[in-house]
């Protein structure tokens, strides 16, 4: 997968590989418009052409881009609000666990193994898509013990449930992250991306074919243009890798207020 391997690569690299790629292109439009050997063909492809036609693609461009990043930046808001549940779902279970069970060793021991695992194991885990054993283990003893038929004879059972509801949806919140880190980015909209970012290239040297300085300087100003807002985008694409990675600390803080740390 090309995406997959241009977002796994390095902040510069990936800003670096664009650029590439565009500066290339322009380079390319450039040489051939003022080469003798394709100077005819480049003239003869554009003549006739008004700024209208350069207006339209970067409308269709503008019009993908917006799609695109609105998608980037959905994701990652999804992605932190799913956090801040999992961890309001972890602090409920600690505070109706003290609320209604006298004895909540069972309960806290269970969480904290828990957040432990997620904070230690599964975060760094989920840059690849993938899940902790060692988390869902902990879930699951999680269950079992507010589960405990002890529990609701000691606390009631309408404790209980309240108990059961919030672990329920703390196992719910532990999907939604799982399933976010594990969304495999949609190549076809990025190549559209590409593919309408080149033909605005190709129609802003047409336009410029007899004004070889507004020629450069305008393919060099949409090339930075484009770099820096692809750059941008990309790198909110991925919630859970890269340089804005999301942080396990709102897990970490709930981890400290169920064992504080001596």
């Amino acid at each position: 997968m090309i995406l997959g391997l241009w977002l796994d690569q390095p902040l510069w690299l990936m800003f670096g590989t664009v650029a590439l790629l565009f500066g290339a292109a322009s380079a390319l439009l450039c040489v051939m418009t003022w080469l003798a050997a394709t100077r005819r063909l480049m003239r003869w492809l554009g003549t006739g052409l008004v700024p209208t036609y350069f207006t339209a693609i970067s409308v269709l461009l503008a019009l993908m881009t917006g799609f695109v990043a609105n998608d980037a930046w959905e994701r990652q808001r999804q992605a932190a609000k799913v956090v801040q549940t999992e961890r309001a779902n972890a602090l409920a279970i600690r505070d109706l666990s003290l609320a209604t069970v006298s004895d909540m060793a069972p309960i806290s021991k269970a969480l904290a193994e828990y957040l432990e695992a997620v904070v230690g194991d599964e975060w760094v885990r989920m840059r690849d898509g993938e899940s902790a054993p060692r988390a869902g283990a902990a879930l699951g003893r999680l269950l079992q013990t507010v589960s405990d038929p002890k529990i609701g004879a000691e606390a009631g059972l309408p404790a209980q449930a309240a108990l059961l509801d919030a672990a329920m949806a703390l196992r719910a919140a532990r999907g939604e992250r799982l399933a976010l880190s594990d969304a495999q980015g949609d190549e076809t909209k990025w190549l559209t991306l590409i593919v309408l970012a080149g033909l605005t290239l190709v129609a802003i040297a047409l336009v410029h074919l007899d004004n070889p300085g507004a020629q450069i300087t305008s393919l060099a100003l949409f090339s930075i243009a484009v770099v820096t807002t692809l750059g941008l985008i990309a790198l909110h694409e991925r919630p859970f890798d890269g340089p804005v990675a999301l942080s396990p600390e709102p897990l970490r803080i709930a981890l400290a207020g169920i064992r504080p740390q001596p």
